[in-house]
């Protein structure tokens, strides 16, 4: 505990003071805890009513950025109006006035992306194949550890005929696999969002999965990455918390630093 309060309690002094704000935080894992049912994966308890102050002091750029499509997130999220979301790790991406940037994926990846489909609807996947805009994922929370390794095995043989001359990758997150266009992850969400803002904005990332790394290390040196997590491993974050409650924590000290900004400003 002590190794994350001295950064914390810096971080948290010199917020109410910073001209502009960034929070950036993954959905599935940070916000919400993983579900087996995916559809009913909604956000800790006093999440959206957190993330609503922080939104009404109009001094803060919230953006959402997870690997599910907008579509799934925004009603899970539960925020409306809703704020910025990138969805498919960084191809889609929800403006603050509503509308739908969708990806602009090359041929190749289109056609993968349907056979690798086809593929795993042959196999019998079911409700654990996962179609987005960017990719397809199968999902094996609830399952046991030799049915996990059965169901693994079988997808990658099956995906590793659709990768040959697609370009798709074959991409590990917390509870299964996924085969997605290379050439944009959470870490290019957030270079982008970066891009847009004056230097010396005050940022932090919150994620909990091996994608969120890519938006770790575009964070390195330009912000705070924190990763929210029970259990610790190696990770280009700055600190972890655990959920849900000092994820709770973390972010109402946010709220009360946008606040005292507001009511300064």
């Amino acid at each position: 505990m002590n190794e994350k309060d001295d950064p914390l309690k810096t971080f948290f002094r010199e917020l109410p003071g910073a001209a502009r704000k960034i929070l950036l935080l993954d959905y599935d894992g940070t916000l919400a805890p993983f579900r087996v049912e995916r559809d009913q994966a909604v956000p800790y308890p006093g999440i959206r009513e957190i993330l609503t102050r922080i939104e009404d002091s109009g001094n803060c750029r919230l953006v959402i950025i997870s690997g599910r499509g907008v579509k799934d997130v925004r009603p899970l999220l539960g925020l409306e109006p809703p704020p910025e979301i990138w969805g498919c790790h960084g191809w889609e991406r929800l403006l603050p006035d509503e509308r739908l940037l969708p990806p602009e994926l090359p041929v190749a990846a289109q056609q993968g992306l349907i056979a690798a489909r086809t593929w795993s609807e042959q196999l019998g996947l079911g409700e654990r194949l996962e179609v987005k805009p960017a990719s397809v994922a199968v999902h094996w929370r609830g399952l046991t550890e030799d049915e996990i390794s059965a169901l693994r095995d079988k997808v990658t043989v099956a995906w590793q005929e659709v990768i040959v001359g697609s370009a798709l990758e074959l991409h590990h997150f917390d509870g299964g696999l996924e085969l997605r266009c290379p050439g944009r992850d959470k870490g290019f969400a957030v270079r982008t969002v970066l891009a847009e803002e004056p230097s010396g904005t005050t940022v932090a990332y919150l994620g909990d999965d091996l994608t969120d790394e890519d938006a770790f290390k575009a964070l390195q040196g330009h912000g705070l990455g924190v990763l929210v997590r029970q259990e610790a491993r190696p990770t280009a974050a700055s600190l972890r918390i655990t959920p849900p409650e000092e994820l709770l924590d973390f972010l109402r000290r946010w709220a009360d630093a946008c606040e005292e900004n507001m009511h300064h400003g």
